[in-house]
Order: C-alpha cells, then sequence, then structure tokens
C-alpha cells in the first residue's frame, strides 16, 4: 500500500506560514519591540533584523513556489501600517500590495493576517485591548487595509489566536510571559474587546470586499480530561479555547493552529509525564493533536464552518523528527477529513527558522535562515512536504 493514500479536494491550500514581527525585522514602531527593549525584559534575544523578510519577501514566496506549494500566510503589520493614531501610510500599503501581487504572480494562495501579536505601540499605550475604543480603533486599521485586499486575496484572518493574547496580558501583568500559560486566567475584558473587534473587522471587510473570506485563528489546547475530570476539563477549556472557537460560529472559515496537547485533571492542567519527549519549546511531542483539534473545533463550531488549518509544526533540529510529527499530523487531519469534516487547507508553521517571542533557538522552520547573511536554505522536510502538495495527497 502507497504511504499517500488521500487525495486532496481540489482548490486545498497547500502552504506554510509567517508573521510580520517574527520574519520582517526592525518593527520598530511595535508594542513587541518597545517589549523587548525594556531595561527589565524577560526576553532572552531582541528581534532584530529577524530574517529580514520585509526586504526578502520575494525570495521567501520563490522559494516556496519552487518548492511546490500553493499558498502562503503572513501578516500585515498595524504598527507599520499605521504608526500615529490616525495617521496611515501609503508606503506601507503599497508595500504589502506588492507582496500581495507577488504572491499570485507565483502562483501562491495568500492568507493574509490583519493582527499577529503585535500591535502599533501608541494602541498599547493607550491600554491596548483594554481601551474603551480598541475595536473602534481595529476596524479603523481594517477599513485603511481593505483596499489593499480588493482583488489579491481571498481568506482574511482578523486576530491571530486571542486566546493566548488573553492569557499573555495576565501574564505580563504579573510581571513575564511563563513557558506554560495554562495556570492563568485570560482576561475577561480583553476577550470580550476582540470578539467585538473580530465582529467588527469582519463586518466592515465584507461591506468593502463582498468575495473576502473572513475568520480568525485560534491556539488549539487539545485538552484532555483524566477519568473523572470531565467537568473540570470543560470548565477550564471554556475561557481559554471554546468561548474563542464560539464566537465563530457564522464566520467564513476558523483556523485551526495546533501543535500539542494538555491533559487536565480535577485540580487542573497536569505537567507533562516525565518520560514523554519534548521539543525545544518544552512542549509535548504529541502530532495526534492537530486531527484531534480539528474535531474539536468542528464540534464547538456546529460543524457550520470551514476549517483551515493555520498553523501546525515542531521545533526541533533534528529534521527527520519533523517530517515523522508532520506525517503523523498530517495523517490525523486525513482521517478527519475521511469522517467529513470540511478541511480547505494545511499550512505549516513555519515556512523560515524565525523569531519565537523572546529567542532564535526554537526552529519551527522548514527553510533555514543564516542569522549573519540571511540565506535561505530549504531542509530536507521543506522538500518533501512541498511533495505531498505537488501531489494532492496526504499520509495515511
Amino acid at each position: 500500500m502507497t504511504n499517500h493514500q488521500f487525495t486532496l479536494p481540489d482548490g486545498f491550500l497547500f502552504g506554510a506560514s509567517t508573521s510580520a514581527h517574527q520574519t520582517e525585522g526592525n518593527n520598530v514602531n511595535a508594542d513587541w519591540w518597545a517589549f523587548e527593549h525594556r531595561s527589565e525584559t524577560v526576553v532572552h534575544e531582541t528581534s532584530g533584523d529577524a530574517a529580514d523578510s520585509y526586504h526578502r519577501w520575494r525570495e521567501d514566496m520563490d522559494l516556496l513556489a519552487d518548492l511546490g506549494f500553493n499558498a502562503y500566510r503572513f501578516s500585515v503589520e498595524w504598527a507599520r501600517i499605521e504608526p500615529a493614531p490616525g495617521q496611515v501610510s501609503q508606503s506601507a500599503l503599497a508595500h504589502y500590495r506588492r507582496m500581495l501581487q507577488g504572491a499570485h504572480d507565483r502562483g501562491l494562495e495568500p492568507v493574509v493576517t490583519l493582527h499577529h501579536f503585535t500591535s502599533p505601540r501608541w494602541f498599547a499605550e493607550r491600554g491596548g485591548w483594554t481601551a474603551p475604543d480598541a475595536a473602534e480603533a481595529f476596524t479603523r486599521y481594517t477599513e485603511a487595509v481593505a483596499p489593499v485586499l480588493d482583488g489579491l486575496a481571498t481568506h482574511v484572518a482578523t486576530i491571530n489566536e486571542p486566546n493566548m493574547l488573553a492569557l499573555i496580558h495576565t501574564a505580563l501583568r504579573q510581571g513575564g510571559v511563563p513557558a506554560d500559560l495554562h495556570h492563568l486566567e485570560p482576561d475577561e475584558q480583553i476577550t470580550t474587546a476582540m470578539i467585538e473587534a473580530h465582529h467588527a473587522a469582519k463586518a466592515t471587510l465584507h461591506s468593502a470586499q463582498p468575495g473576502l473570506r473572513v475568520g480568525w485563528t485560534v491556539a488549539n489546547q487539545v485538552f484532555q480530561a483524566e477519568p473523572g475530570a470531565e467537568d473540570a476539563c470543560r470548565a477550564h477549556a471554556w475561557p481559554r479555547e471554546d468561548c474563542f472557537l464560539e464566537a465563530a460560529r457564522g464566520d467564513d472559515w476558523i483556523g485551526v493552529q495546533a501543535y500539542t496537547r494538555t491533559r487536565v485533571g480535577p485540580d487542573g492542567p497536569l505537567p507533562i509525564p516525565d518520560a514523554a519527549e519534548r521539543t525545544l519549546t518544552g512542549w509535548e511531542y504529541y502530532p495526534e493533536a492537530l486531527g484531534e483539534a480539528v474535531r474539536h473545533t468542528a464540534e464547538v463550531t456546529g460543524g457550520q464552518v470551514p476549517v483551515l488549518v493555520t498553523e501546525n509544526g515542531i521545533a526541533t533540529s533534528d529534521d527527520q523528527r519533523r517530517v515523522d510529527y508532520t506525517t503523523a499530523a498530517l495523517t490525523g487531519l486525513a482521517q478527519a477529513m475521511r469522517d467529513g469534516i470540511d478541511v480547505r487547507g494545511y499550512l505549516h508553521w513555519s515556512a523560515l527558522d524565525n523569531y519565537e517571542w523572546g529567542s532564535y533557538a526554537p526552529t519551527f522552520g522548514l527553510i533555514a535562515v543564516d542569522r549573519d547573511t540571511f540565506a535561505r536554505t530549504p531542509k530536507p522536510s521543506a522538500h518533501w512536504l512541498g511533495s505531498l502538495a505537488r501531489s494532492g495527497r496526504l499520509p495515511g
């Protein structure tokens, strides 16, 4: 029996993902840049030049297209587009318009994210998502971006992982961002503000560009209840994931972002078993997370919202382990699709080794990036995954 048994539907988006702050470099007007450079910062490394993708995006897209992919998810940077309140940079808008056109010229379907963790400094200084006009400010930014998308983008994500943003805000209030956020309580005010902003931005985009398919992406934690802890697990999952999935009912699509699992006992999240293999981020090696996350997302959204896998991958220095992990993850995805779940695409995290919010050590990329010369080198896993994209089939 061949290892490639599941034939993908026509139009399936198969590619890789990045974000602006993690790859562009020198995003000096962003709140994360300010956070990195505070005297009391807890980050190990600053983002600096990152992968210099602000200037080298053509090379990045050339590589992805040559590898065999047909889609590329990237973000536009609010801090570049609106460096001061109400001041829109036409130069920045033109830059991202060129990127969208460049993707099309190379046969890559762009999947555009409007907010991938970073905000303008001025927005953060006014209280960020806790400010009374936060949703209004985000909607104004969305209105500025909408014309750039005209005719060149089909799928747009408003906010990346709002559930993680709500947890990170709590962590920052407490002095830092711990490796494990699951024991923290997400900020309810921020949760409410981001849901409001998402719905307002979606309405704005639909009004400006009726053909756009708008959704948002959620960090799926794959909460697994230990025997007898089912109620505790549901209660734990609701404010950290499920309320954000519930808010996506009626969206054009929902982004699934899955890497590992979280086991939950009667008193909350449990530690990773001592014998478990860990990735460079310290997460448990658990490729089954993807199939389980897709199924859970479909269940919570009522099965009526098409799924895009907008992130899935592994931080490892062993590229064969990346192939192993992704093979198992895609096998689970294929089975979910066989069972009738409407999955429209798979976008691997990440296209490039990049800045992982405080350190360059966790290497998620299909393509290695030399930190000094910025030379790009596709890894064997990139060629392997690209061959699957070309074949239109998934393992399993």
